[in-house]
């Protein structure tokens, strides 16, 4: 694949699903346009000096929707390819809807996105993608025995767990570089973009999975040749050694040096893989920060800067 470059500075934005749909907060289309709302402000800001490409999470949408779709009685599951493809609608949706009010409505546009893995990666034998809402302990484990699913630790209770392949190939990269160009902000790659593997006759089909949407992010600032990545969630910064007695919170850092320890799989591991990623190809700096201070991360005022 080519990297072609924009017209313009360009950031790539990654905003996590907890950061829209806080940790315990009932899935009400309220709660998500008021967290979207704060996000749109923050975007509406970045976006004054710079060309944006916005991705965003999924996992608590798309756990919610895979829920309503097993309680239906008498009808199939929603494969995951179409609720990946439901939940990048529907959050698409609300950011377009909040930061067009910011900058207008005709500068926002939202973009269905393919990505490309395969279907032999070892993550589909090994789930490890957290979706869905917070459960106790024994909640997860009726789930295990009443569904057959995966369930997993996250942070201080439970969640389902599915596979998590790598992120290959964007299919609609040529779709999200035109748009930039035009001068949009892209909003796309949601939930880490629909996940399709080419068959043997070349086809490309949906496959069961969500991929990391930070993973994508990072591909997709590779491949657009962005300024730098924003990686915004729920944390102020990286912490190494979080959870034990001796938390050191990190200002600037190495790739090398973050792959010396040590990352949560579900959680702060993909963030931190997906800035080294960045990093290591361009050479540019990628950032992770809190939703809210997301300018003062890309000032360096706040957050984690790695390169």
């Amino acid at each position: 694949m080519t990297t072609a470059v924009p017209h313009h500075p360009c950031l790539v934005v990654a905003i996590g699903g907890n950061a829209l749909l806080h940790r315990g907060e009932a899935p009400s289309i309220a709660n998500q346009r008021a967290n979207v709302g704060g996000a749109a402000r923050v975007l509406a800001e970045l976006s004054r000096d710079h060309g944006l490409v916005v991705t965003h999470g999924n996992g608590p949408q798309v756990g919610l929707l895979a829920r309503q779709s097993e309680a239906l009685s008498g009808s199939e599951p929603v494969p995951f390819d179409v609720l990946v493809a439901e939940s990048e609608g529907l959050i698409g949706y609300l950011i377009a809807e909040e930061l067009g009010r910011q900058i207008g409505a005709e500068r926002v546009a939202v973009l269905l996105t393919r990505v490309v893995v395969d279907r032999n990666d070892p993550a589909f034998g090994a789930p490890s993608k957290p979706i869905g809402s917070m459960l106790t302990e024994a909640e997860a484990i009726a789930a295990k025995a009443q569904h057959g699913w995966t369930v997993m630790r996250d942070g201080s209770g439970w969640r389902r767990a599915v596979a998590s392949p790598q992120p290959i190939e964007i299919v609609d990269l040529p779709a999200i570089r035109t748009l930039l160009a035009a001068g949009y902000v892209v909003v796309c790659a949601g939930g880490g973009g629909i996940p399709v593997a080419r068959s043997g006759d070349g086809v490309m089909r949906g496959v069961e999975a969500v991929i990391d949407k930070d993973l994508t992010s990072a591909l997709l600032a590779t491949e657009l040749a962005a300024e730098e990545l924003l990686i915004l969630t729920d944390v102020h910064e990286v912490v190494r050694g979080w959870g034990g007695p001796d938390p050191r919170p990190v200002r600037e850092i190495t790739p090398a040096e973050l792959r010396t320890d040590d990352w949560a799989a579900g959680s702060m591991g993909p963030k931190i893989e997906a800035a080294c990623r960045f990093a290591e190809h361009t050479g540019r700096p990628a950032r992770i920060g809190e939703l809210e201070h997301g300018v003062e991360v890309l000032k360096g005022l706040s957050g984690t800067r790695v390169c």
